[in-house]
């Protein structure tokens, strides 16, 4: 009889899925950058939220930094002040949202509060339409057992 393949037979017989592959890359270690570098950056990005080929190498060279180091550090400036904005919008939906339902909150408070003088057009109405839907008594309903 022939013996049934399971997965862990036929890895014997292949070899691990990983043994083929070319070892992984190194990572490149992270890139530090000096506090007057990083401050010439963020204003030159207050001011310009994206930069031309040659206004980004006259950056990189003023600031003794790659092109691809500036242009690296302008899409993650870029990524950083799109969620910022985004997370700001979000709050400030939220407080309007809360200060709606304060105000709504509020005014039916109010209204519950205040007290409705009934008009007396109204009760009058109310009175007649209550007189006229009365039965008549009838005498051996009105007896008392």
């Amino acid at each position: 009889a022939a013996a049934a393949l399971t997965p862990f037979t036929v890895t014997r017989r292949i070899g691990h899925p990983y043994q083929n592959r070319t070892p992984p890359k190194r990572k490149k270690p992270r890139t530090s950058f000096s506090r007057v570098q990083i401050c010439e950056l963020e204003k030159r990005f207050h001011r310009q939220k994206y930069l031309a080929s040659a206004e980004r190498a006259a950056l990189a060279k003023s600031l003794k930094m790659t092109d691809a180091q500036v242009k690296t550090w302008f899409q993650n400036r870029r990524t950083k002040w799109r969620r910022q904005t985004a997370e700001e919008r979000e709050a400030e939906r939220q407080q309007a949202s809360r200060l709606m339902l304060q105000l709504q909150h509020d005014a039916f408070q109010k209204s519950l509060n205040e007290s409705i003088q009934p008009d007396p057009l109204c009760l009058h109405n109310s009175s007649l339409f209550a007189l006229q839907n009365l039965q008549p008594w009838e005498e051996e309903s009105a007896k008392i057992p």
